[in-house]
């Protein structure tokens, strides 16, 4: 991917960097030897930033763009400039061959369809779009048939018309971005509006937006504001001192270019990292952790046992290599590799760590997905398990989800089934139960009696009866029964029996 590409999906591109646009608009003042003399100074200072940099340049097509019976009324203030810093296709390709040969990327705005041949007969890297033509639905159209990015300004654009234009380029597969702009020249500091970046981001997630500057050139915050807001191009008017030619409020001599550069610079340093979390620095680590509390063995543990909430407790100050209580979440196991006395501290060393997180978050994806294709109406607010009688990595082999509506004396659960999974044989001494089979099929086995079901079959299960329940494309059935009473289910594993730890409580599972 070139440094053009990056540009436009700075968020997903590792080391990518800023475009910096210098806008040479008519500051050339029809003189190609001064116009040159703008790209060698602006290179000067840039040179010494690690920014992308892009010259920018005007296209008009003068003949056409002015109406006939306006060419000649220097009384009016831009045909009067326009007509008078008038080049060649010659002299602009003369600056334009200049800025490529020093390293810039070259733009150029085209104001008429003229103009949009031009700047793809001159090779342009990228077309901008100006504020004025952002919605100028005829250049538009031209625009877009060209193979080139594009940078669009939305200066004094309503949001409407925005959406329209990114919709129009993104319909039409257009690589682009888009400035946020006001079109002032020189902006007021209470006109630069950059909650307008926040916006755009927010609206337009996958566009690369900017800030296209016209504040007063001595102003050197307002880049950093824009730079913290997300803004990743910028675009600047530059020119320089001359005793033929004046200055306008709004574009910035070499010397100011140096110090919004090094405000740029600064800023980026400090917003840091883009679309990731930043490396932590040691020293940041070491002083949070000594305020974490540790864990401690809150009774004696045997090897082989979880160290788990029930059988430790956290306090301060914490030994260095000591799990915290920041660790104990559900999703980790901790095994003890050595037993552990009352008020131990509970080092990593002395445990087996497995995180088991993302297995339960692949087993919940694939239940859900299955009670969508039940069409099953679910509340998130049940109380959910998983059962993996022989741990998570057999889940898929033997295991089920259980679903608990309520449990008073009478109570109400759903199972669920994950295709191929099967429920391991045991029976109940309290609790009678039936099944009411609503999706899937399933197979039961009462006592050696094997039968199956479909939707719509109940089955009962009277107490004392031995029973085990296994379906091959998946099933959900409701269970009714008299009050659920833990430790009431004995299997006839004893590996089963002898595992305290065969249950993942989760509260929200719904996704």
């Amino acid at each position: 991917m070139d440094k053009i590409d990056q540009i436009f999906i700075q968020h997903k591109t590792e080391g990518s960097k800023p475009l910096f646009i210098f806008e040479m608009a008519n500051n050339h003042m029809g003189d190609v030897e001064h116009g040159l003399k703008i790209i060698r100074d602006v290179h000067e200072v840039s040179k010494d930033f690690d920014f992308n940099f892009a010259f920018k340049f005007q296209y008009r097509d003068l003949d056409t763009f002015i109406h006939p019976d306006y060419k000649d009324r220097m009384d009016l203030k831009y045909i009067k400039r326009f007509s008078e810093t008038r080049l060649s296709e010659e002299e602009f390709l003369q600056l334009k061959n200049e800025a490529k040969k020093l390293g810039f990327i070259t733009i150029c705005t085209p104001f008429d369809e003229k103009s949009v041949e031009n700047v793809v007969k001159h090779n342009y890297d990228i077309i901008k779009i100006a504020s004025a033509s952002f919605t100028d639905w005829p250049l538009l159209e031209q625009i877009v048939k060209q193979d080139k990015p594009v940078i669009a300004s939305t200066g004094g654009v309503k949001l409407d018309n925005v959406d329209k234009v990114v919709s129009f380029l993104q319909h039409r597969n257009k690589n682009f971005a888009i400035m946020h702009c006001v079109g002032q020249y020189p902006t007021q500091e209470d006109q630069l509006q950059f909650n307008q970046i926040t916006l755009f981001k927010e609206r337009y997630p996958e566009v690369t937006v900017g800030f296209s500057t016209h504040e007063s050139p001595d102003n050197f915050e307002a880049v950093k504001l824009a730079a913290a807001k997300g803004a990743w191009i910028f675009e600047k008017h530059v020119a320089i001192k001359s005793d033929k030619y004046s200055i306008n409020a709004y574009s910035a001599t070499p010397d100011q270019l140096r110090k919004w550069l090094e405000a740029a610079e600064h800023a980026f340093k400090i917003c840091g990292v883009i679309g990731k979390r930043h490396d932590f620095s040691q020293s940041e680590l070491a002083d949070i952790r000594q305020f974490q509390r540790g864990v401690f063995a809150s009774k004696d543990i045997k090897k082989g046992e979880r160290v788990e909430i029930k059988n430790s407790f956290f306090a301060f100050p914490n030994k260095d290599g000591q799990i915290l209580a920041n660790e104990m979440s559900k999703y980790t196991v901790f095994t003890a590799l050595k037993d552990f006395k009352k008020n131990d501290p509970v080092m990593e060393e002395e445990v087996n760590k497995v995180e088991v997180r993302e297995k339960v978050y692949e087993a919940v994806e694939k239940i859900n997905k299955l009670i969508k294709q039940a069409n099953m109406p679910i509340s998130n607010e049940w109380y959910f398990e998983l059962s993996h009688h022989y741990g998570l990595e057999k889940f898929y082999d033997v295991g089920a989800s259980i679903i608990s509506c309520f449990n008073r004396e009478y109570c109400k659960k759903f199972i669920i089934l994950l295709p191929g999974q099967k429920h391991p044989k045991h029976f109940h001494k309290v609790k009678e139960e039936t099944f009411h089979v609503l999706y899937g099929d399933v197979t039961f086995d009462l006592d050696g009696k094997i039968i199956e079901c479909k939707a719509g079959d109940i089955v009962p299960v009277e107490r004392g009866v031995n029973h085990s329940f296994v379906t091959k494309g998946g099933c959900i059935f409701e269970e009714i029964s008299t009050t659920h009473i833990p430790g009431d289910s004995y299997y006839e594993d004893e590996e089963i029996l002898n595992n305290q730890n065969r249950k993942t409580v989760l509260t929200y599972w719904i996704m």
